[in-house]
């Protein structure tokens, strides 16, 4: 006993010696030895340099002027961990079990490298405890997880670099979080300030069993992230690796806000599109980043969406979407299309169009609408399919009701080499003085037909485009009538004093060329007359020079009787008036000639008269007195000689 007693006794001096040994042994020396048991413990390079203070039980904890942990072997873009100022603290009697049971870390202004690969592996997974590199190709760890817990994590102003391998890098700066995970299978706390454009994003995240999170596995999750703008929530599940699946929950009462916090500044929604919002969607989103919304309802500020999409989120996104809108009101996409003052007359915008839009996705969507409202243009249902690729946008009209008929055809907007808009339409049965009343304030033409025209502009502004414009049409009418002027009346006194025209049937077609349409053919058939027409309309200046000339079929002695009537000055308040100079020289030519004879004769005898004449067979009055003159020039002149 008394020898068992002396052993004890050298053991706990020799243990007294070897605390108050390590207790004197320099802080620098210290923080070596401890970099040493990290490093084979993690299985990674880690460096504790610049001033170092040490506390030893029941935490063994280091404060320095630097830190750094090393990355994985496969990872070759630099330390996983670095900062210049960090305090870490580890639980003493957990390092003695193998065990990594960080109390508490806290680092000012690090940089924080997470990667992960395809095949599993991540460089935040301590797998290779005894510091032996892993095979590049191994696809699977050789050796267990070395168990990690933190505790507590305190990271300010660090630049926080995630890169998944088939993704985009995502990287932040001036990331503030804080990390609180008392348990290790328990859940953990994750508040974080993030700064893509200098606004401050709030993010506060709850993960239940973190370290199986940390290990790659699926765990429910409930995220909420809030800005200026407005925010989101998530409650669902997810994974390290990028994989989400939940109930996404958006609302925002400044869309562009939000984005430009985001780092998507420059974006100007119109109201009714987005402006503001409330959407809710069941998600899922993959590691390689596709994302899938189904179950879409978006209220964008009184425009509701409804269907589901599948995006592709790396680079331009690829969208691939069917939605349903009961009534649809997108006014706000053709306001302000005047200078101000009243746009019938003011003239086409000059302001600047931006279609940079047309770059911000590829893909296809397809719209089903009850009725949308265009601020100019009514329309009743509507099927649609929007398709864009690289800046070329098609707007194809599958169904569209509206003015009593049917459009179908597509719009086309390019933007790949400066703006051009162009497209193909056609009508059929449509009321054309709503149309028209609609398109371009005109109300004197009434009647239903069917239409179609096929054009092209190019420019930077609408006035541009429209003065640019090139292409072809055709139109063909039943009954229907024009305002403003009365043709019977007209073919009976020649005056204009207003009233209606009614025609059985008008057709004809045009050409465009340099914004003017230039029309020759144009027919109307009419109870007791026929009439045709032919003239211009000058889209950019928005006026118009067309004659329409109407025939009385049973006057004039059966040739009929012809009243040329032209219709000319702005579209918006055209003059009428009569062409009476046309009038004789269409109707009555043969009655002048002959007056004309008449008055000639008379001059003729006149002169005979006169001048005593005497015309010889055949022989013409000019002729006549040309032969008079030249005899008594001749005697005059003969008398010289006398």
């Amino acid at each position: 006993m008394k020898w068992i007693i002396r052993g004890l006794g050298v053991l706990l001096l020799i243990a007294v010696i070897a605390v108050v040994g390590v207790l004197m042994l320099p802080a620098d020396r210290i923080a070596r030895i401890a970099s040493d048991q990290l490093t084979r413990l993690t299985g990674r390079s880690v460096t504790i340099s610049g001033d170092v203070s040490m506390t030893f039980w029941p935490v063994l904890g280091v404060s320095a002027g630097g830190l750094e942990v090393g990355n994985a072997d496969w990872a070759k873009e630099g330390a996983m961990f670095s900062t210049a100022q960090a305090a870490i603290g580890v639980d003493a009697s957990a390092l003695l079990r193998g065990e990594i049971r960080i109390t508490n870390v806290e680092a000012t202004s690090p940089t924080i490298r997470l990667q992960s690969r395809k095949d599993g592996r991540a460089n935040w997974v301590f797998t290779d405890a005894d510091g032996a590199a892993q095979i590049e190709t191994e696809n699977a760890p050789s050796k267990p997880a070395t168990p990690l817990t933190i505790e507590r994590l305190v990271i300010r102003d660090a630049a926080l670099i995630y890169d998944a391998e088939g993704a985009d890098l995502v990287s932040y700066a001036g990331v503030d979080l804080t990390l609180d995970w008392p348990v290790q299978d328990g859940p953990a706390e994750i508040t974080a300030a993030l700064r893509p454009a200098g606004q401050v994003v709030e993010l506060a995240a709850t993960i239940d069993q973190f370290s199986g999170f940390l290990d790659g596995q699926v765990q429910p999750v409930n995220v909420a992230v809030n800005t200026s703008g407005g925010g989101l929530t998530l409650k669902g599940r997810a994974s390290l690796a990028g994989a989400v699946a939940g109930a996404l929950d958006l609302k925002t009462s400044d869309t562009g806000a939000l984005l430009a916090a985001l780092g998507a500044g420059g974006v100007d929604l119109p109201k009714g599109l987005g402006q503001s919002m409330h959407t809710r969607a069941d998600i899922t989103l993959t590691p390689d980043r596709r994302l899938s919304l189904r179950e879409l309802v978006a209220d964008l500020g009184g425009n509701t969406l409804r269907g589901g999409a599948d995006i592709e989120l790396n680079g331009t996104p690829q969208i691939n979407a069917q939605l349903q809108a009961g009534a649809l009101n997108l006014a706000s996409l053709t306001a302000g299309s005047g200078e101000g003052g009243d746009a019938a007359t003011t003239g086409w915008s000059r302001a600047p169009i931006d279609a940079s839009g047309l770059s911000a996705f590829n893909g296809a969507i397809a719209l089903n609408a009850d009725n949308i409202d265009l601020g100019a243009l009514k329309l009743g249902k509507t099927r649609s399919l929007l398709s864009n690729d690289r800046s070329r946008m098609v707007f194809e009209l599958r169904e569209v009701r509206g003015y009593g008929g049917l459009f179908t055809g597509e719009f086309v907007m390019n933007n790949r080499n400066g703006l051009s808009v162009g497209g193909k339409l056609r009508a059929g049965g449509v009321q054309i003085r709503e149309l028209l009343s609609d398109l371009a304030g005109l109300t004197r033409f009434t009647g239903q037909g069917d239409a179609e025209v096929s054009f092209l502009g190019v420019g930077q502004n609408l006035d541009a485009i429209m003065r640019s414009l090139s292409g072809k049409g055709a139109v063909n009418l039943g009954r229907g009538s024009i305002e403003g002027i009365d043709l019977d009346d007209l073919l009976g006194s020649f005056d204009v004093k207003g009233g209606t025209t009614v025609f059985d049937a008008l057709t004809g077609t045009y050409v465009i060329d340099k914004g003017v349409v230039n029309n020759t053919d144009l027919k109307m058939l009419l109870p007791n007359f026929e009439a045709t027409g032919a003239g211009v309309v000058n889209l950019g200046a928005r006026t118009l020079d067309y004659t329409v000339t109407p025939k009385a079929l049973r006057v004039n002695k059966e040739r009929g009787l012809a009243v040329p009537v032209r219709i000319s000055g702005p579209w918006s308040d055209p003059k009428i008036s009569a062409d009476v100079k046309a009038v004789i020289d269409l109707n009555f030519r043969e009655e002048v000639g002959r007056a004309e004879q008449k008055a000639k004769q008379k001059l003729e005898q006149k002169l005979e008269e006169e001048l005593g004449l005497t015309r010889q067979e055949g022989q013409s009055v000019e002729d006549a007195v040309k032969d008079k003159l030249e005899d008594k020039l001749k005697k005059e002149l003969f008398r010289i000689f006398d």
